[in-house]
């Protein structure tokens, strides 16, 4: 039987993924629509600073869960990292 917090932790993770990804397409409209021999503003900069901070933070987060889940399930085996770049089992 699924864990009903589970799934409940799975679209709240999706919706701040989407969200996150969301929030980026105006400032992404200001700079498709910005001359290429034009610079960016430095509010646009930080507020990409923001935004693609919280996208990787929300990214990750369901990134994590659904491999929590998968690893539940035995359908993916722990890996963990020796400190080298390199990954073990």
């Amino acid at each position: 039987m699924v864990d009903l917090t589970e799934i409940e932790a799975l679209k709240a993770s999706l919706r701040g993924a989407r969200r996150a990804a969301d929030a980026l397409t105006d400032v992404a409209m200001r700079v498709d629509m910005a001359d290429s021999h034009s610079d960016v503003s430095e509010s646009d900069l930080d507020e990409l600073r923001r935004l693609t901070l919280a996208s990787a933070v929300a990214a990750q987060a369901l990134r994590g869960l659904v491999e929590s889940m998968l690893k539940r399930r035995g359908k993916l085996s722990a890996v963990v990292s020796d400190g080298e770049g390199e990954l073990e089992e």
